[in-house]
């Protein structure tokens, strides 16, 4: 990016008339965005866990709803597009910004993903960024170069924007390598152009998957699930929330746990369990499932959600690693924290906070934990292993160095039969590998899916 002559010129007469002005409505918004957008790209920190509403990032739990809805919706879209958005901003700009001038560049960002991807008038957006410039203090001397910039975006944005979305990938280069390593350079495209669309949303349902894909006005894939391309209403207001008939679950989430076939009356551990939709998966199946996470109020939101579904497991607060049952279980289900780098489309930061260190250091964990959930399971019991990361170092690679060097473990290879319209997610080796590029049927509803590996592993007799 580049910075004018005349925007480094301060203008102290402007800043101190600013000063005395009472705040636009909407400004206060303006600054929780950037600064959270700060707080994921420069610190790497969780939009999540940023925007929770109850343990979120103080000034944006101290808005309104409906502006803490908005700053999601801003951050969403100017994560999901930062490529685009910076290659556009800094054609608009003479030359890089300097270094130390972050805040300036986030509060440009914020303001161009209002103008270019969601419904704010573009009038609106340039005015509270040079409001947000002129109210502080590091930025007041660029306010002019603000409002120049954003002005210039929007007389160019119907052309411009679809060429930068032509030519621009939306992913740090360390991301889309690993990506083009694993699934070469044309899957890898179509990957990272699904990362761009918002997601579908995609539900569990106890019963009669027709019924509540015509009360909810979706379809039901092929796997059972039921999805609806997008929703009218927020989730709990939908019906049969508080009868707890179903709970969201992307549809390459729900496979894992119906790769133990039938469980009814098995034990089964269901290992790093929270927020328990696999657990959910299980118990509604019959197991007696006992459910161990080791965070404390990630189990409480489990219990919750089993509350309102009317389902029942034994819920154990411990570390994976030191758990030791009375009783081998019959199945274990070790759904592994990872990268996440299949859910990019629901949680565009990951890769602006991720890094390749982070993927060595969760697939070592992976392993150990894997390692361990071995010993928890009878001789000729079953183990599943499962993430939703895309890269095979936590998935293909991790595995095949666990096989080789666990000689009392074998895989046992998933048939394409076993679950209805899985055929297209089986490696030849059996075992399950969905890409948000996949799809499962005809027409565009029918394509896109969370990223996930998943094997099946038996412990010999």
């Amino acid at each position: 990016m580049v910075v004018s002559r005349s925007a480094r010129r301060p203008d102290v007469h402007k800043h101190s008339a600013a000063e005395q002005e009472p705040e636009k409505p909407g400004l206060a918004a303006r600054r929780v965005a950037a600064k959270l957008l700060a707080a994921v790209v420069d610190a790497k920190a969780s939009l999540d866990g940023l925007t929770d509403p109850a343990h979120g990032q103080p000034n944006f739990r101290a808005l309104e709803p409906r502006d803490r809805a908005l700053v999601r919706a801003i951050l969403m879209s100017a994560l999901r597009h930062r490529a685009t958005v910076e290659a556009l901003l800094a054609k608009r700009l003479e030359r890089p910004l300097p270094a130390n001038a972050r805040a300036l560049s986030h509060t440009l960002h914020v303001a161009a993903a209002q103008i270019l991807f969601l419904d704010v008038p573009d009038s609106a957006a340039v005015d509270l960024a040079v409001a947000q410039a002129k109210s502080d203090p590091r930025l007041s001397r660029f306010a002019g170069l603000v409002n120049g910039v954003l002005r210039n975006l929007i007389r160019v944005k119907a052309r411009a924007l679809p060429a930068a979305l032509a030519q621009t990938r939306e992913a740090p280069d360390w991301f889309a390598e690993r990506l083009e390593a694993a699934y070469g350079a044309e899957k890898t495209a179509a990957i990272l152009a699904m990362h761009r669309l918002e997601p579908p949303v995609d539900f569990t349902v106890k019963n009669d998957p027709e019924r509540w894909a015509e009360a909810f006005g979706g379809f039901v894939l092929p796997t059972g699930s039921v999805r609806v391309s997008k929703l009218e209403h927020s989730v709990d207001q939908l019906p049969g929330f508080a009868e707890g008939e179903w709970w969201v679950q992307d549809m390459a989430a729900s496979l894992p746990a119906r790769l133990f076939g039938d469980v009814k009356g098995k034990r089964v551990a269901d290992l790093c369990a929270a927020p328990g939709g696999k657990t959910a998966q299980l118990a509604h199946a019959g197991a007696l499932v006992t459910a161990a996470d080791l965070s404390a109020s990630r189990l409480r939101r489990l219990r919750q959600n089993l509350d309102r579904l009317g389902l029942s497991a034994e819920v154990v607060e411990t570390d994976i690693r030191k758990f030791e049952p009375d009783q081998p279980f019959d199945a274990v289900l070790l759904d592994a924290p990872c990268s996440s780098t299949g859910t990019v489309r629901r949680h565009p930061d990951v890769p602006w906070t991720k890094s390749p260190e982070d993927i060595d250091k969760l697939a070592a964990l992976q392993r150990s934990l894997l390692d361990h959930a071995v010993k928890l399971v009878k001789p000729g019991g079953c183990i599943v292993f499962s993430n939703c990361s895309l890269d095979p170092a936590e998935g293909e690679a991790m595995l095949s160095g666990f096989l080789a060097q666990t000689p009392e473990v074998m895989l046992d290879p998933v048939g394409s039969d076993e679950i209805p319209g899985i055929a297209p997610f089986i490696t030849k080796e059996g075992m399950l590998r969905t890409t948000p590029a996949d799809r499962f049927g005809e027409g565009e509803e029918m394509r896109g899916l969370d990223g996930f590996f998943a094997a099946r592993l038996v412990r010999k007799s």
